[in-house]
């Protein structure tokens, strides 16, 4: 028997308003401002501190990180286009907006500023790196004989594969100037400090964007098998540069890494935590599935639809949530969508209307793939109010419109840039 209070059962406008204030609950507790607290030195330097953020959370990481230094700071923060908020940072802060997934011409730019920033400081002074995810697409800085062009071409292809973060950024890293530890090379011997917000399974800070300033032990035949196993055959810029040992990583015993200071200030567990006090708090037993969920969207999607099934059958009044990170395997002329979108498509379809469930799933941070939404949500009337609206529900899932179907019904969670990335939040709210 449930130790839980019975409760009245919540209709449909009761059961979205908490699916939205766990959502919120979630996206605090990974506000950058916050989890800076705590971590961040407060400390007086001889010489020049240097902040370079680069991430979707980089401005508002800038601006918590300048507020508890309380010193004379210049730097840049790169961010993706929407992404400046209405922050206030120090004068000696530039912010660069630039393009995500697939890098531009200003990323490339900023990237090219933040290396000769850091090139040029001395054993005096301090360099503070505040990295979060969409950092790697970002610092788009090629290695030599590789093309912006060619960068372009390749993380287009990836994206389009299925690949998960950790295939793509190996990728990434190995055609970069600037990532997989290379700013921290560029910075020495000056002392160097990451803090990161987490967007990958693991928490590893050498996944996080790529990692800038951390060192990286993959290979550049690794990256040549990620390649080759989704099929995608590289540029030709890009093949010599996998090919040529002058562009290996730097190796982690090099002394830019012997002293440096590496803190994940905010991981996805901590999100999901704090939708899990908020659901318990109206009733519901939360079950944490974990927060290291990867695999296309859609089959995990049907995978929760049947342990959802599963948990209903049970008779108590649960809480099925999950992080992690799906990706999406794109279909010839597909339309618009994104991972947290077309796993509630599948989820939907896993369970054909049973009354008594409801779920949402979005992108902490406020962009759930090529729309303007963080994801969407769905309930038992999903599936009848699709087909009412002319929806072949199936069709849309395997074409990827999964954007104009929830906007369709209506269904679409819009929340805009939260400033924030810890990746995908999933509740699946279960009432018997």
């Amino acid at each position: 028997m449930s130790s839980l209070k019975p409760l009245d059962s919540p209709n449909a406008s009761t059961v979205r308003a908490l699916l939205l204030k766990a959502m919120h609950a979630a996206f605090a507790a990974a506000r950058a401002e916050t989890c800076l607290r705590g971590h961040l030195r407060v400390q007086d330097s001889a010489g020049r501190t240097v902040l370079v953020a680069a991430g979707k959370a980089a401005v508002s990481m800038t601006a918590g990180a300048s507020a508890i230094l309380g010193c004379d700071v210049e730097g840049i923060a790169l961010t993706r286009y929407g992404h400046r908020g209405d922050f206030t940072l120090p004068a000696g802060i530039a912010v660069i907006e630039a393009a995500h997934p697939v890098p531009d011409a200003n990323g490339a730019a900023a990237a090219g500023r933040i290396l000769a920033l850091a090139e040029s400081l001395t054993v005096q002074d301090r360099l503070i790196a505040l990295i979060s995810g969409g950092g790697s697409a970002l610092l788009a800085c090629p290695v030599p004989g590789v093309t912006l062009a060619e960068k372009q071409a390749i993380n287009r292809a990836l994206l389009a594969s299925g690949a998960s973060i950790a295939e793509m950024n190996c990728v990434r890293k190995h055609l970069s100037a600037i990532k997989g530890g290379r700013l921290a090379l560029a910075a020495w011997p000056a002392r160097v400090e990451t803090y990161c917000i987490s967007d990958v399974a693991g928490d590893d800070p050498a996944l996080i964007a790529s990692g800038p300033t951390v060192p990286d032990t993959t290979t550049q035949a690794e990256a040549r098998a990620v390649l080759a196993r989704y099929a995608i055959a590289p540029p030709i810029g890009v093949a010599a540069a996998l090919a040529d040992p002058a562009n290996a990583l730097p190796s982690p015993d090099h002394p830019a890494f012997a002293d440096a200071r590496v803190v994940v200030v905010a991981r996805p567990m901590a999100a999901l935590e704090a939708a899990a006090e908020v659901l318990a708090a109206a009733g519901y037993a939360p079950m944490i599935l974990g927060d290291v969920i990867e695999g296309e969207a859609r089959a995990v999607g049907g995978r929760h639809a049947e342990l959802a099934l599963e948990t209903l059958a049970r008779g108590q009044r649960t809480a099925l949530i999950s992080g992690g990170e799906c990706t999406v395997r794109l279909s010839p002329g597909s339309g618009r969508g994104g991972p947290n979108a077309e796993y509630l498509m599948a989820l939907a379809l896993g369970l054909s209307g049973q009354p008594g469930i409801s779920a949402l799933a979005v992108d902490t941070d406020g962009i759930d793939g090529s729309g303007d939404n963080a994801g969407a949500m769905i309930d038992p009337s999903t599936l009848a109010r699709a087909e009412a609206a002319g929806i072949a529900w199936g069709a849309a899932l395997d074409a990827n419109r999964s954007y104009d179907s929830f906007a369709a019904l209506g269904d679409l969670v819009v929340t805009g840039p939260t400033f924030t990335n810890v990746n995908d939040l999933r509740i699946i709210l279960i009432d018997p």
